[in-house]
């Protein structure tokens, strides 16, 4: 039988991924008491026609959380094929969903939602550590987690715990706050002065064409992604699971979305499964918005 563990911080999307898990064919149990779980090492109590389990165990399991570890050795000294999925994310997004949903934290009771998530974090640690697999949630949309979890569990594909960000953005509008890497790209000629692209954007073909004319781009473009590449087997040795790089321009809306875009592609062409990425444009369409265009 293959047992999958699904913990991790409260307001990362265990229950989102339950539910994906349980459209892969798993059968799902949210919320399973720890002390239960040492009941799927003795196959005689279970339903044999049950090959695949998914397991949501929280800290709503507070006073067994630290048990957890041990029904999980449990089960693999009986030969089960036990993982651990860790979903995590940043404290300023785990307090936004909270907020967003107006849901309290289990840990909090009536004290602020941050004393909560710290507290989870403490309690958290050892089984995190414990971890086959992490995932960290904070930028991921809905489709880029589902397919982390295909690429894992559908198509049984390596997996290195490293999720890549690659953002675009302007600096006008601020520096990404949780960037681990950011790159200044407004030594290239700027489209905006160019008749007929300002009002397109990195997207569309034409600007494309106009800032990757430049030898300049390609260049950067093969430094940048020779880095990462080096860089990339060396944060995952470390156990570093989200990786953001942050490209900039003035506005964020052309040389910066292009760029991204051909890292994306890059990347994400040459990733042999080792590592998961997406592209984000930040501030692409806020020109726009402020000229009330």
């Amino acid at each position: 039988m293959d047992v999958v563990i699904l913990t991790g911080m409260s307001g990362a999307g265990k229950s989102t991924a339950l539910k994906m898990m349980e459209d892969f064919g798993y059968y799902c149990i949210d919320n399973l008491p720890i002390p239960l779980i040492k009941k799927f090492g003795d196959s005689s109590e279970l339903d044999t026609e049950i090959k695949r389990m998914a397991l949501g165990i929280d800290i709503r399991n507070a006073a067994h959380i630290e048990d957890l570890i041990n029904a999980v050795d449990f089960l693999r000294s009986n030969k089960v094929n036990c993982k651990i999925l860790f979903l995590d994310a940043d404290e300023d997004t785990l307090v936004r969903r909270y907020k967003e949903t107006r849901r309290s934290h289990p840990l909090a009771m009536t004290d602020r939602i941050e004393h909560g998530i710290h507290e989870e974090f403490v309690r958290l640690q050892e089984i995190k550590k414990a971890a086959d697999y992490i995932l960290d949630t904070s930028r991921l949309l809905t489709r880029d987690l589902k397919a982390e979890l295909e690429k894992i569990f559908v198509h049984d594909k390596s997996f290195n715990n490293l999720f890549i960000s690659v953002l675009s953005f302007g600096f006008k509008y601020g520096i990404p706050r949780d960037a681990d890497m950011v790159f200044d790209v407004r030594f290239l000629p700027n489209p905006y002065y160019v008749e007929g692209l300002r009002h397109l954007s990195g997207n569309d073909k034409e600007v494309r064409d106009f800032v990757m004319q430049f030898k300049e781009s390609h260049d950067f473009l093969d430094k940048l992604e020779d880095m990462v590449q080096f860089l990339i087997p060396n944060f995952i040795k470390e156990g570093k699971s989200q990786l953001v790089i942050a490209v900039g321009c003035t506005g964020g809306k052309h040389r910066s979305v292009t760029l991204a875009n051909a890292l994306f592609e890059r990347l994400n062409n040459n990733q042999n499964g080792s590592y998961g990425v997406r592209v984000e444009h930040l501030d692409i369409g806020k020109d726009a918005v402020r000229k009330g265009e």
